[in-house]
């Protein structure tokens, strides 16, 4: 079991979703996807994020675009750092995976390729209206959807869990409930996980 704890709003996530699906396959393993606020945890256990937007480090952030790139051409997705609006509200968008359940897989995709590769102000009602059209959602029930309490309260929920568990980023994610991981990159890892697990119960 792999429960996948994500926020659209972020690049290293959108190269993890995308990256953990046929890894996932492969190894025969479900995944729970579980969408979050990473501005949630961030305001509860990690605000150095917000100190090193504002002052980063030159070399570093220099280096970072290069990483992105590389992992981007890697995993043959388009993805660039958004020039007009960045960080960005997701809340309605990861609602709206909340909202779609087991059928939030093709949505979420969809996000993240409108923001990340399209420049898309995910915030925007219109902007989830267009992709609720390109996946077959009624934008009208999904808008009422991610209005409903229940729908909000889950959202919570998941991302005060995440961060119950150890969680203090996205993409959080976990192998069997305990096993912990963080990142795109720790996707490696997480396939010895899956090995040494499918190996055990055999």
């Amino acid at each position: 079991m792999i429960e996948f704890f994500f926020d659209c709003s972020s690049p290293w996530t959108y190269l993890a979703f995308h990256n953990i699906q046929p890894l996932a396959k492969e190894l025969g393993a479900e995944i729970s996807w579980r969408p979050i606020l990473v501005g949630g945890i961030f305001n509860t256990v990690n605000p150095s994020v917000y100190a090193q937007r504002e002052t980063p480090v030159p070399l570093k952030a220099r280096y970072m675009k290069k990483d992105l790139a590389d992992w981007a051409r890697s995993a043959g997705l388009s993805i660039k750092m958004p020039p007009t609006v960045f960080p960005v509200n997701s809340v309605k968008a990861m609602r709206g995976c909340i909202w779609l359940g087991k059928d939030m897989v093709p949505f979420a995709t969809a996000v993240f390729e409108a923001y990340w590769g399209g420049d898309k102000d995910i915030s925007q009602d219109a902007v989830l209206a267009e992709i609720c059209k390109k996946v077959g959602v009624d934008e009208q029930k999904f808008f009422a959807g991610i209005a409903e309490q229940g729908i909000k309260d889950q959202l919570k929920a998941n991302t005060e869990e995440v961060v119950a568990r150890g969680g203090f980023g996205s993409p959080t994610i976990f192998v069997n409930k305990t096993d912990m991981y963080f990142g795109n990159d720790r996707l490696p890892l997480i396939r010895e996980a899956l090995k040494r697990s499918k190996a055990s119960a055999a």
